[in-house]
């Protein structure tokens, strides 16, 4: 039952995450129709935490056994959540998308790479995590999935906007690195604690950053469509989100509960599909294909073993 249930979180977090791109999207608005935070992508991101912090320190408040974190090693925790996965990648990743030359499909390759880094970061922090060669062979070919379901231009990806795609991967390697040291420390806090309180802080770095590059809540455009995306943004990816990431990341690891970037991509293409009329194509129903290729062989063993256990099961007597 763990399992399927593992599995529902997993891709709950897909979905979550998958349309999160299309809110960060809306609610940065583009440069020619600036709505809402074009101008304050850090702030954006800032008040996003504000309030996915604040719905999680209640949260904390109600279901953990000791809603503060206690000793060097859970603070230590909550400082690696903070700084790289909150406040670093969030950052670097809306500064990144605000440029015109950073594509969706280009995004996309980029953030797609999540599942590689973290395993060549895991191989240096987290050795007994080993892929093997057919593994690695899977973890190609979700990568090459994502790149076909992206269909990008190779002259969009590799020209014009090198700073913001820079942006763009050092907000994935922030996200990877963070999630394999958060595994390392192995703090022992619950899970509702270590979230809330790397909201609370992330916000905080955010809103610093925000002063640092000049960003105003003056400047922010408060339509309904920003007002919107901020609030989707804050409960559903944020909270929600971020509460299935590191319940998996606890029980999973860092390496199985970032190959959710495989998956981000279909949901993020049915929202787009659903949303912006983007009609899929023959590369989007590839894509899937090798998404799913991918996922087979790594998680070759379980799947193996889910079907004896199946097939037990249906011969088995008593059932």
């Amino acid at each position: 039952m763990s399992r399927y249930r593992d599995a529902g979180l997993f891709l709950a977090l897909a979905a979550a995450w998958g349309t999160a791109f299309v809110a960060i999207k809306a609610g940065l608005g583009t440069p020619t129709a600036p709505a809402g935070f074009f101008e304050t992508p850090v702030l954006f991101a800032a008040l996003r935490f504000d309030l996915a912090g604040l719905l999680m320190l209640g949260y904390a408040a109600v279901v953990a056994s000791d809603p503060i974190p206690r000793g060097r090693r859970a603070w230590a925790a909550v400082g690696v959540g903070a700084v790289l996965i909150i406040a670093g990648y969030h950052a670097l990743l809306f500064v990144g998308e605000t440029d015109p030359a950073v594509t969706s499909a280009a995004a996309a390759v980029i953030v797609s790479l999540n599942p590689v880094l973290t395993t060549g970061f895991s191989r240096l922090l987290l050795p007994e995590e080993s892929l093997g060669l057919v593994g690695a062979g899977g973890l190609l070919v979700g990568l090459l999935g994502a790149v076909v379901l992206a269909n990008p231009d190779p002259s969009a990806l590799l020209s014009g906007g090198a700073v913001a795609k820079g942006l763009v991967f050092a907000a994935v390697t922030a996200f990877a690195l963070g999630s394999v040291v958060t595994e390392r420390l192995d703090a022992g806090v619950e899970i509702e604690t270590v979230e809330a309180w790397s909201m609370v802080l992330g916000a905080a770095l955010l809103h610093l950053a925000a002063v640092g590059l000049g960003e105003s809540p003056g400047d922010v455009r408060w339509t309904a469509t920003a007002l919107g995306a901020l609030g989707f943004l804050a409960v559903v990816a944020s909270a929600g989100g971020f509460l299935i990431y590191f319940t998996l990341l606890d029980r999973l690891g860092s390496v199985e509960i970032n190959l959710v970037s495989y998956v981000v991509p279909p949901f993020a293409a049915v929202t787009g599909w659903l949303l912006l009329g983007e009609t899929p194509t023959v590369a989007t129903w590839a894509g899937f294909g090798l998404v799913v290729v991918g996922f087979g062989l790594l998680k070759r063993r379980v799947l193996r073993a889910e079907v004896k256990r199946l097939r037990g099961r249906g011969v088995g007597p008593g059932d």
